[in-house]
């Protein structure tokens, strides 16, 4: 049972279904866990509010619900690509539950609340909405663990590789996608990493990145050849070997200017339009199975939570691109 797994957001609005022009509010459908039918979504969206996980100081956990709450000021219609999103159903199927201090208690209920959500909804793009990136490895694990026999290759993303060493860092924000190889669920080789730049990386990473195939790509490569191309040439790379695609959105792939509420955003960085570009170009692909977007901070945010609303914008443009393909 879904129940056993999620809560309820703490926040919820209260739909205007006879909007003339609807918000974003009043279309995505919020419900108690396990009470709608599997069949009858396009999209499910999990909060994942866990951020004790996280090397440096993080509010990450309270992004799922400030991100609900900034959904008053999106519009379903999307004028870059005169694109109505009303005509998807879209559930919120609120948070995974998480411990007070239990961190492996919680990375298991995410791994579980995952697998659980794939096979109520066999039908259904499941959306996370973290949380720190520690939780992609345990939502990926989640796909895994329903899809055994398929391979999944990962679009991120990301200032930084996510390939710490275990031994040394545990399960945390720095470890998700190490996690992941050495765990056998992904291969390096399926694994592309753009946004990649400067100061951030060191060479003990990059060299296991090249000992295992990471691809990475670096924000200036990308913009060499144009962020749409690259993101295009991924997919296609990848689609050509995996099952399933996950893309995972690491926030701190923007610009510190653009992402003042991520606790490790850092100058070179991604502008906000570039990685709008980038998630609608992975939207739009039939081997994209699930994404999240992890690693935003409110509690850090500028006071009219202009990183909340870049996330919000990043969300709507990427199911822009699901509308697109499966119209």
């Amino acid at each position: 049972m879904l129940s056993e797994f999620f809560e309820p957001a703490q926040f919820t609005w209260r739909r205007d279904n006879e909007a003339k022009d609807p918000k974003v509010k009043d279309w995505i459908c919020q419900e108690t866990p396990g009470s709608a039918g599997g069949d009858s979504w396009d999209v499910v969206v999990l909060g994942v509010p866990l951020s004790r996980s996280s090397i440096s100081v993080s509010g990450a956990s309270e992004f799922p619900d400030a991100f609900r709450r900034a959904w008053g000021g999106y519009s379903t219609y999307n004028l870059d690509y005169q694109t109505e999103l009303g005509g998807m159903k879209v559930l919120d199927l609120g948070n995974v539950k998480m411990h007070f201090t239990d961190i492996p208690k919680s990375h298991e209920n995410i791994t579980q609340a995952m697998a659980s959500v794939r096979e109520a909804f066999p039908n259904a793009f499941p959306v996370s909405i973290g949380g720190d990136h520690s939780v992609t490895a345990r939502l990926v694990s989640g796909l895994k663990a329903v899809h055994p026999g398929k391979e999944i290759g990962i679009l991120q993303f990301d200032t930084h590789l996510d390939l710490r060493d275990l031994a040394d860092h545990g399960p945390t924000n720095g470890t998700p996608i190490r996690f992941l190889i050495e765990n056998g669920a992904i291969q390096g080789k399926n694994v592309f990493n753009i946004g990649l730049h400067g100061f951030f990386n060191g060479q003990s990473l990059l060299s296991y990145a090249k000992e295992h195939g990471v691809n990475c790509i670096t924000l200036r490569e990308a913009r060499k050849k144009g962020i749409a191309e690259t993101v295009r040439e991924a997919v296609a790379e990848l689609s050509a070997r995996v099952d399933y695609i996950y893309v995972t959105v690491d926030m701190d792939v923007l610009d510190i200017a653009f992402a003042q509420g991520v606790p490790a955003s850092t100058p070179g960085g991604m502008a906000s339009y570039e990685l709008f570009e980038a998630v609608y170009e992975a939207g739009l692909s039939q081997k994209v199975a699930a994404m999240d977007i992890v690693c935003l901070d409110p509690t850090k945010d500028t006071p009219a939570q202009a990183t909340v609303k870049t996330g919000v914008y990043t969300f709507l443009t990427f199911l822009t691109g699901l509308r697109i393909r499966d119209s």
